[in-house]
């Protein structure tokens, strides 16, 4: 299988991943054991909450976004770690029973200034439901090894 390098994300490719069912088992347990607020873990609490229901944590759609990159992204990918978030928004509340996608657009990419043998990538990750609604948006970058063949004549 061909490895992907940092110069197979320019500045402005866009892909779309994942299928992930979010279950309400799921969005009790992450909460329960990381952000037990109770209109993440109690249903009857949950309706008589603004949100009118149970909701996942938003670090719960976070790792749900970080799988789908995981999966769709890096695990053939040259991908030495991050530097870091730059943005996270929680637009609309996740629940249960949707079906969560992600847009990935790249949005900057440099050359490390010291490193020559790889690059960041600048990631706009939008995540989607069902019916296209935006629910979390992570803007962060990636390191890439740079592809080794590249320059070669």
């Amino acid at each position: 299988m061909t490895k992907i390098y940092w110069e197979d994300f320019p500045v402005g490719r866009i892909d779309e991943f994942g299928h992930r069912e979010v279950s309400e088992d799921e969005v009790v347990e992450f909460a329960t054991e990381f952000d037990p607020q109770p209109f993440h873990i109690d249903k009857t609490a949950a309706e008589n909450h603004f949100f009118g229901g149970l909701i996942a944590s938003g670090w719960h759609t976070g790792a749900m976004l970080m799988r789908m990159i995981v999966d769709h992204q890096l695990k053939n990918s040259t991908s030495v770690g991050s530097p870091g978030v730059d943005e996270l928004k929680w637009l609309q509340p996740v629940r249960p029973g949707e079906v969560l996608k992600a847009n990935a657009e790249v949005i900057a990419s440099t050359e490390h200034k010291y490193k020559k043998d790889r690059g960041f990538t600048k990631f706009r990750h939008t995540v989607l439901d069902q019916n296209g609604q935006e629910k979390m948006i992570m803007v962060s970058t990636i390191i890439f090894l740079r592809n080794p063949d590249e320059g070669e004549s």
